[in-house]
C-alpha cells in the first residue's frame, strides 16, 4: 500500500512487532514512543500521514487528549486507540475524542492491519468536513449538522451517515453497511441494519435523505 502510518506505543516490544508487521504489508512507519514524540513527528511532516495509531495510556498522558486537541486544530488524520483500556466507556470516550477505530490488547496482528488499511483507504482524498445540500458532516470533529443545527447522533448512526455521505448517489448494500460501519468483533443480527438507518432517518428528520432501494440498501439522494 505505501501509506504512510504514525505509530505511537511506549512497549517497545509492541512497537518493535507492530512496525515490523506494517512494514511487511507495505506500509511506511514513524514509531515513536510518546506525546511528545508524537508531536514532533507531526510538526515535521512533510504530507500528512494516511493513519496514526496510538496507544491510549502513555508515559506523559492520555493519547485521547492529544487527539482531541488536534481535532480540535482541524487535523483530519484517521486515528486508531490501540490498548488495553477495553471498559464501555473508554472505547466511547475514544470516538468522542477524535478516534475512528478502536482495537484492544491483546490483538490480532491481522486484525490491525486490516483496520490500518482501511483507515488509510478511508482518509484518501476525504475533505474534512462534507456538505451534501443542507447537511454537513464534519468528519475530524464527528459532527453533522443540518441546516446548522447540530444532530446527536450515535457512532454508529455517524458512521452510516458517514459511508453513505462519501458516496453520495451511489447504492450502498446492507453488507457494504455491515462491512465498514461495524468493527469485526460485532456483527450484527439480522435488519439490525435497517434499525439503525430508522433511526439516523428519524434524527435527519425531513425531507429524508436517506433513499431506500428495495432489495439491495440505501443511498443517499
Amino acid at each position: 500500500m505505501n501509506a504512510r502510518v504514525l505509530l505511537v506505543e511506549d512497549d517497545a516490544d509492541i512497537r518493535l512487532a507492530v512496525s515490523a508487521e506494517l512494514r511487511t504489508a507495505a506500509f511506511t512507519v514513524e514509531a515513536v514512543g510518546s506525546i511528545a514524540a508524537a508531536a514532533d513527528v507531526l510538526a515535521s511532516a512533510a504530507e500528512p500521514h494516511a493513519c496514526a495509531v496510538f496507544d491510549r495510556m502513555l508515559p506523559d498522558g492520555d493519547a485521547v487528549r492529544f487527539v482531541d486537541a488536534r481535532r480540535r486544530a482541524g487535523w483530519t488524520v484517521p486515528v486508531l486507540f490501540l490498548t488495553a483500556l477495553d471498559s464501555g466507556s473508554a472505547r466511547v470516550e475514544g470516538f468522542e475524542h477524535g478516534g475512528d477505530d478502536y482495537l484492544v490488547k491483546p490483538f490480532v496482528m491481522a486484525e490491525l492491519l486490516a483496520r490500518v488499511g482501511n483507515l488509510c483507504r478511508r482518509g484518501e482524498g476525504r475533505p474534512p468536513v462534507l456538505r451534501h445540500a443542507d447537511l454537513e458532516v464534519d468528519f475530524a470533529r464527528c459532527e453533522v449538522r443540518r441546516d446548522g443545527v447540530l444532530l446527536s447522533l450515535s457512532n454508529r448512526e455517524f458512521a452510516i451517515l458517514e459511508y453513505l455521505a462519501t458516496r453520495p448517489g451511489m447504492v450502498i448494500s446492507r453488507a457494504d453497511l455491515v462491512e465498514h460501519c461495524w468493527d469485526l468483533e460485532s456483527e450484527p443480527v439480522a435488519n439490525v441494519v435497517d434499525a439503525v438507518v430508522k433511526r439516523l432517518r428519524r434524527k435527519l428528520g425531513e425531507p429524508d435523505p436517506v433513499e431506500t432501494v428495495r432489495g439491495i440498501g440505501y443511498r443517499l439522494s
